[in-house]
């Protein structure tokens, strides 16, 4: 069947009326971007000479994810949650803001409600047998300034690169603590050095990538959310030096700004000094938060969590 077969007129008055634009009735956001979407889905179909076969195929992928509640990690494999962060940077920079701790993606495995301490935490639970790991650091305003009371919330996979909630291996809110800084701005925890994780064998994810080349593979990182009265609330994740994906995150979750190097610890004096008797691994993240300006575009997403049961 050739492609082209369809005027864009008529594909964009049959998307118009698909979308309810001429009734009264409905919401008019809905109905503008329902439009849109329709007549460039119509136009990608008529361009590329979509078979019926293929659309229906497509569909079906569609509902496949849907079944396997994957469009949280389906959003970021193909680069769209990464876009959005690109559309909020740029948004901020045209409403005067720029500056701070660079952003990044959020991914699907958050979890709403980890335990909160002040100053600092240990968020593991002492069965995985990974390599101990301190993270230190500091959240300031943009002139230095400490933020005491700010929340670093941190999450992260263990050592086989499962996430507590979603493994169904580990306990609840294991690697997922809430930090309160100090009068300094300081946050101090102790956990277990995490692997990357690759999407499951069967997954709509996995199965998409390999058919576009790709591997579906992300490399070794910790998530936070930060946040402080005042301040814009800031979602990001730090990555290793030398990590095998580390420029290839199939969730395009790196940014070179936020690469920390990871320093193994074997003096024994360091050992003993951190209360260890074996190796220990530790790293810097250091936050920089921007206070608030009106009218400009939110940084709290509200989206669906998977839920602590």
């Amino acid at each position: 069947m050739p492609a082209n077969l369809i005027s864009k007129k008529d594909m964009k008055d049959l998307a118009e009326q698909a979308a309810g634009r001429s009734e009264s009735k409905g919401d008019p956001r809905v109905k503008e971007v329902t439009e849109r979407l329709l007549y460039r889905l119509m136009q990608v179909i008529d361009e590329c000479d979509v078979s019926m076969d293929e659309f229906w195929a497509a569909v079906g992928f569609i509902a496949k994810t849907a079944r396997n509640n994957e469009f949280g990690l389906m959003v970021p494999g193909l680069a769209l949650e990464h876009f959005l962060d690109l559309r909020l940077d740029e948004a901020e920079r045209r409403a005067g803001i720029d500056g701070g701790t660079m952003r990044t993606i959020e991914g699907p495995l958050y979890v709403a409600g980890a335990p909160l301490s002040k100053g600092e935490a240990r968020m593991d639970d002492g069965t995985d047998p990974g390599e101990i790991f301190f993270i230190s650091g500091r959240v300031t305003g943009e002139g230095g300034t400490p933020i005491p009371g700010a929340i670093v919330d941190i999450w992260h996979a263990n050592s086989k690169g499962g996430y507590s909630f979603i493994d169904g291996e580990q306990a609840p809110f294991n690697l997922r603590r809430r930090i309160e800084t100090d009068a300094q701005g300081r946050y101090l925890a102790r956990t277990i050095v995490p692997n990357g994780y690759g999407c499951p064998p069967q997954s709509a994810t996995r199965e998409i990538l390999t058919l576009l080349g790709r591997h579906a593979e992300r490399p070794a990182h910790v998530h936070y959310f930060i946040s402080a009265p005042g301040y814009r609330q800031l979602t990001t994740q730090f990555n290793f030096t030398g990590d095998k994906y580390l420029h290839t995150d199939f969730a395009f979750g790196t940014r070179d700004e936020l690469i920390v190097t990871l320093e193994r610890v074997n003096d024994p004096e360091e050992i003993r000094k951190a209360g260890l008797n074996r190796p220990f691994a530790r790293a810097t993240f250091d936050v920089v938060l921007v206070q608030d300006k009106a009218g400009a575009p939110a940084t709290n997403v509200q989206r669906e969590h998977v839920i602590a049961g």
